[in-house]
């Protein structure tokens, strides 16, 4: 059995099983500015592997998944949108970070180029409304081995959030939801 990303529907849930900022953290590595705990931190979280979306294709759990990788959760998010004919609603106020340390490396300007790219392309495809700028690097940060971005029938949520705590992606979080196609694929409430 398989997932795509073609199947969200209006109304859905969007969970996130992975805070964001692994592309920010390695760049930081990179530059000598990350700390040991941070980097440590960052290592492990990328060590994870996402076999928890098996289990929710078999268990037919949730309508549409992608991952989020290196066009971030704004490019990943609206490939989903664009295939499944939909648009989404995200709170950036929601958006799991690994560390506070990160918002210190973003305004210390250590931004990976991949980050620049997407961060460029959302111009097309996000209405940012008051969302700050630090928020959108986040959001638009390219991940190295990020989470999974869920589709989730309300009815099925709670089934959803329980498989993915026992399958160790206990920071899952609801960052949003899927809405009828507008304008843009995707606007923030902030």
């Amino acid at each position: 059995l398989m997932m795509t990303n073609a199947k969200a529907e209006p109304g859905d849930a969007l969970v996130l099983t992975k805070p964001l900022g692994t592309g920010i953290v390695t760049t930081g590595i990179k530059r000598g500015l990350t700390s040991r705990a941070l980097a440590k931190k960052t290592v492990a979280l990328m060590s994870k592997i996402n076999s928890v979306g098996a289990k929710l294709a078999r268990r037919r759990l949730v309508h549409a998944a992608t991952d989020v990788t290196g066009f971030g959760l704004t490019g990943h998010l609206a490939s989903l949108c664009r295939a499944s004919g939909v648009s989404a609603m995200i709170d950036p106020e929601r958006i799991p970070i690994i560390d506070r340390e990160i918002i210190d490396l973003i305004e210390r300007d250590c931004i990976p180029g991949g980050t620049r790219d997407n961060l460029k392309l959302a111009r097309e495809t996000v209405d940012w409304g008051r969302t700050n700028k630090t928020q959108r690097i986040l959001l638009s940060d390219a991940q190295t081995s990020g989470g999974l971005l869920l589709s989730v029938a309300p009815r099925r949520l709670t089934a959803v959030l329980t498989l993915l705590k026992r399958n160790g992606a206990a920071g899952a979080t609801i960052i949003g939801q899927i809405t009828r196609s507008r304008k843009r694929l995707i606007c923030t409430s902030a």
